[in-house]
């Protein structure tokens, strides 16, 4: 397998493949590209749209005392979910994996749109959670086998558009449901397009193999997913409150995330160490810096500024634009080295956060945010994809899942742990402890820093075949 980093005969045998290569699209891979992307666009969707929805929902079933379970359900269970479905595939293959993904989540639809009371609908929140997180996993142990090496950064490119596509239309579509028709179809449409999205894939899943050296996961990783996960939620409640409570439940958060993580991560994430700890802790560091701004930018273009809601919402906007667009056009280059496109990411992320501080400036106004939060988009549609790929070349084929889970749950962690950092500010400001103005400016000039770091990180996220080879022992997870 090619290594991420440049240079060296690796390097021109990547050339080389990317020639010979066609498309993700070409008569080999077209219906598991279209299944592949139809459902991770109905998953993200799905996410998207509940937010818009929900209110109605818990209104009708009389659970409005019990708002933020559903949400929490589903976050906690995609943890436990990202675990199952390393397991399942590092054991039983992929399509097992991702039948299962499937099966569990469209179960979890189904029981969410015949929901006749509160309790019930944030079980079923709890079921689409394990199903979107054995889902999420699978499709990079599914890409790791089924697209040669020159093809993946087009794959990354589209799956990565596929994710911000709903952002744009998924919460108008569901407003439109929920005001013209009914809440329930925001579940229950979903059914049918789920299920054509798996008989596209279905036909590849039939050829993909079962790892020969499969070894039996520990059981209790499952246990330390539940940690991790109710770590996450309370981080996620953190950045929701708006006073001094938000930092009990952030440090609660953290201490079981510490627990949690320490069993379903790479030895030496946190240190970034070169290999694959370094790709899944570059994973964290984008999604962290990004999402950490992406939850406070609508809040101070409407408290500062005095935006509507439209214009408040404008950059995020703006920021799934130059991600998508940015996502193409790395999968147009597949022979330019991963990690540097993920570097060049890092700086774009770092400098469209940096020039975001501009709207915490009296007398500007906010429209500079439409411009940097794009940018800051961009960073991400090269960064998202390349740490893709890299993930798939560090990973040995027998621990794809158990890779890819660890990918997503620093992903969700790295977000989980800014915005609750930005829900201590914002509390802060709320309690007059300091301006927004400058919880606006602290939380960006912590974010730009993880991007900045995340730039110095990325060179140990492309380490050579040989030097993988040497730290394979150490970079299991630990137990």
């Amino acid at each position: 397998m090619t290594p991420g980093s440049s240079g060296g005969t690796g390097e021109l045998a990547r050339i080389v493949e990317t020639r010979r290569a066609a498309g993700v699209f070409d008569r080999a891979h077209r219906l598991t590209t279209a299944g592949l992307l139809m459902l991770v666009t109905f998953v993200a969707f799905e996410s998207m749209a509940v937010a818009t929805a929900m209110p109605t929902a818990v209104a009708e079933l009389q659970g409005l005392a019990w708002y933020g379970w559903p949400f929490s359900a589903f976050l906690v269970a995609s943890v436990v979910g990202m675990v199952v479905g390393g397991d399942v595939g590092d054991r039983r293959g992929p399509r097992t994996a991702l039948l299962s993904g499937v099966g569990v989540f469209a179960a979890g639809l189904l029981a969410a749109g015949l929901s006749g009371d509160m309790a019930l609908f944030v079980a079923a929140r709890a079921v689409q959670g394990v199903g979107g997180g054995i889902i999420a996993v699978s499709l990079y142990v599914v890409a790791g086998q089924a697209y040669e090496p020159a093809l993946r950064p087009k794959l990354f490119g589209a799956i990565s558009a596929a994710w911000v596509v709903p952002a744009l239309v998924g919460p108008l579509v569901a407003g439109l449901l929920t005001a013209h028709l009914t809440w329930r179809l925001v579940f229950l449409g979903l059914l049918p397009l789920i299920v054509v999205g798996l008989a596209l894939v279905l036909p590849a899943l039939r050829h993909l193999a079962v790892p020969a050296h499969a070894v039996a996961p520990d059981p209790r990783r499952r246990w330390w997913a539940v940690l991790a996960g109710l770590g996450i939620a309370l981080l996620q409640y953190a950045g929701q409150r708006l006073d001094l409570i938000a930092l009990a439940v952030a440090v609660a958060g953290i201490a079981l995330l510490a627990v949690g993580l320490r069993a379903l991560l790479p030895a030496g994430t946190v240190r970034a160490r070169p290999g694959l700890p370094a790709v899944v802790a570059a994973r964290g560091l984008l999604a962290g810096a990004f999402f950490g701004m992406d939850a406070l930018l609508p809040l101070a273009m409407t408290q500062l500024h005095g935006y509507g809601p439209a214009g408040a919402g404008f950059p995020l906007t703006a920021g799934a634009l130059g991600w998508a667009a940015a996502s193409q056009l790395q999968g147009r280059r597949p022979d330019v080295g991963r990690v540097v496109l993920l570097r060049i990411g890092f700086v774009l992320l770092a400098a469209g956060l940096a020039a975001t501080a501009v709207i915490a400036v009296p007398g500007i106004g906010g429209w500079p945010a439409y411009l940097s939060w794009a940018v800051a988009g961009l960073g991400m549609g090269l960064g998202m994809p390349s740490v893709g790929v890299l993930l798939l070349d560090q990973s040995a084929e027998h621990r794809r899942g158990a890779d890819s889970a660890a990918f997503q749950i620093a992903d969700v962690t790295g977000s989980a742990l800014t915005v609750g950092v930005v829900g201590v500010l914002v509390a802060a400001a709320t309690s007059s402890l300091l301006t927004l103005s400058a919880a606006v400016l602290t939380a960006v000039g912590i974010l730009t820093a993880l991007a900045l770091l995340g730039a110095l990180v990325a060179p140990r996220a492309g380490a050579s075949a040989a030097a993988r080879g040497r730290a394979d022992s150490a970079t299991t997870l630990a137990a």
